[in-house]
């Protein structure tokens, strides 16, 4: 069954008139420039230099040695290994250190992504800083560590970024995903990170629907962490894609009721609908992957409109089930 996506007007960030005022929460966030540190490592004494950056980033130093380069933990391939990813990555970084000479747009967002994280989730402890560092291009671009919340600022520096078009590059990121590479994704990764960390998924055994429901529990979360970013950047969905979701949404339920979907419990007709990709195979070139997510997200505000004294935090711990069977989510 394939559904027509039509493009409709570009959409812009939705401000919800009961988003309540959090600017009397203070937030300390600072930012460790973790990056131009670690490439202004003296080479010509370099164990000295790493000791210097250990003293300075205590734990974080040795996420990225060995998390985030993959290195042996042995002192002479360290030594060996160093040197050679400074070389390599010298113009990524200049280009890095050009594209955010400063980041206080990016942080002023994820500020005040966190102060609604303290609003709805009082008990959750937020992380003290974030970290800017420079990996490998086919490493992590967000990652919660211990010392903070820290950003690869290699995945974030346009979609029209040469290194991310070379043959290999594009073998791991096609063009779906390297299209997301914009600064504007920084703080949605980061307030995902944070939701992940809070409330572990898992949801991988569930019925489809019920899966779907999970992952809109997220978005919905999502979207009242970072009320002021529009759909597009918290769904990943292009404009195109999410006007085309909006404007089908009855026959995208149609689709997933007629054809039995809803209750499935195969992995591989499910990842179909809940795998990030260039399209949903079954509903035509416009579509966007991930498709479930979007479903999901519907019924759950179908629901939180019935039960709206329900908390953020009580909303994801109430089973996918139960929001199924009383959201009586029917779209036309």
């Amino acid at each position: 069954m394939l559904l027509g996506f039509s493009i409709l007007c570009m959409l812009t960030a939705c401000h919800n008139s009961t988003t309540p005022d959090v600017s009397a929460i203070k937030i300390q966030l600072p930012t460790e420039r973790f990056d131009q540190d670690f490439f202004s490592l003296d080479t010509t004494n370099l164990a000295l230099s790493l000791q210097h950056l250990q003293n300075k980033y205590p734990a974080f130093l040795n996420d990225f040695l060995y998390n985030i380069l993959g290195l042996a933990p042995q002192k002479d391939s360290i030594l060996k290994s160093v040197p050679q990813f400074l070389a390599a990555y010298k113009n990524i970084q200049d280009s890095v250190n050009s594209h955010y000479k400063d980041f206080e747009k990016q942080m002023a967002i994820v500020e005040t992504g966190l102060k609604y994280m303290h609003y709805y989730f009082p008990d959750y402890t937020l992380p003290k800083n974030i970290i800017t560092y420079t990996g490998p291009i086919e490493s992590y671009g967000n990652v919660l560590t211990s010392s903070g919340l820290a950003v690869g600022l290699q995945l974030y520096l346009g979609r029209d970024f040469p290194a991310y078009h070379t043959e290999y590059i594009e073998d791991i990121y096609p063009a779906y995903i390297s299209r997301r590479f914009e600064p504007g994704y920084i703080p949605v990764n980061c307030m995902k990170n944070l939701i992940g960390d809070l409330f572990i998924d898992s949801s991988s055994r569930l019925p489809l629907v019920q899966q779907m429901i999970e992952a809109g529990k997220r978005l919905y979360v999502l979207k009242h962490l970072l009320p002021q970013v529009s759909d597009t950047l918290l769904t990943g969905y292009t404009t195109s894609q999410l006007d085309g979701c909006n404007k089908n949404e009855g026959l995208i339920w149609a689709f997933f009721v007629q054809n039995d979907l809803l209750f499935v419990t195969d992995p591989s007709i499910i990842r179909d609908y809940m795998n990030d990709a260039p399209k949903t195979q079954a509903l035509g070139d416009a579509s966007p992957g991930f498709i479930g997510q979007f479903v999901g997200w519907k019924i759950v505000e179908k629901w939180m409109d019935a039960h709206a004294k329900t908390s953020l935090q009580d909303l994801m711990e109430i089973p996918a089930k139960q929001i199924y069977d009383q959201a009586k989510y029917k779209p036309r």
